[in-house]
């Protein structure tokens, strides 16, 4: 989501005390801001199961830059900032995820959520998910910064302005980040298309017709 740029008062008090070294307003800016870095956090690396490890590490590169943080009212650019870059660190380590599909799932599974009760309810949920997943394959053969460039303006819809808050460059070089970003894309999705299993499913089409 667009950034605020300036904090509420409670918010900007909670800062100053948590920069002082107090603990207990540290904690509480912990809490409030929990969910939202959580949100982030599972679009930029797109891993349910490793959030909370990521998450750990921005709260810890919080307690340990507060007191850098010159300007309160900028916390939402400057916590923006420590999520990328601990989700950036964490893609740059971990090796480039199998692509997933729903061919990959057991039949059985299939079939038994097609004939559970909520039948329609399912097939949207597999549909929701097979799209989710191709997505999210495409964007793992992309480089971290590419990924949490696209995820921060596609999906989160951050502005150039905050793009460039965030990413500490000017927007001209936001721009053309993102032109290649986008092209990279392009590109992915391009080879996708003319994947042999695409070929060999459209050739038996056209040779049942």
């Amino acid at each position: 989501m667009p950034l605020d740029h300036t904090a509420n008062p409670s918010i900007v008090s909670l800062i100053r005390l948590a920069q002082t070294g107090d603990m207990a307003a540290f904690t509480e800016l912990v809490r409030v801001s929990r969910r939202r870095i959580f949100g982030n956090i599972a679009r930029l690396i797109a891993r349910p199961e490793d959030v909370e490890d990521v998450a750990q590490e921005v709260f810890l590169r919080m307690h340990g830059s507060i007191r850098q943080l010159l300007t309160p009212e900028a916390f939402d650019v400057w916590l923006w900032r420590l999520t990328s870059n601990a989700a950036y660190d964490y893609l740059r380590k971990r090796p480039r995820r199998r692509e997933i599909r729903i061919s990959d799932l057991l039949e059985d599974q299939v079939d038994a959520a097609t004939d559970s009760a909520s039948c329609q309810l399912a097939r949207e949920e597999r549909d929701r998910r097979r799209t989710i997943d191709y997505v999210d394959s495409l964007l793992a053969q992309l480089s971290p910064s590419d990924r949490i460039l696209l995820v921060m303006r596609e999906v989160e819809g951050l502005s150039m302005d905050e793009l460039s808050a965030v990413l500490g460059i000017n927007v001209g070089a936001v721009k053309l980040r993102l032109f290649r970003a986008r092209n990279r894309m392009r590109k992915l999705l391009s080879a996708d298309q003319v994947r042999p299993w695409r070929v060999g499913t459209a050739t038996a089409a056209a040779q049942s017709a």
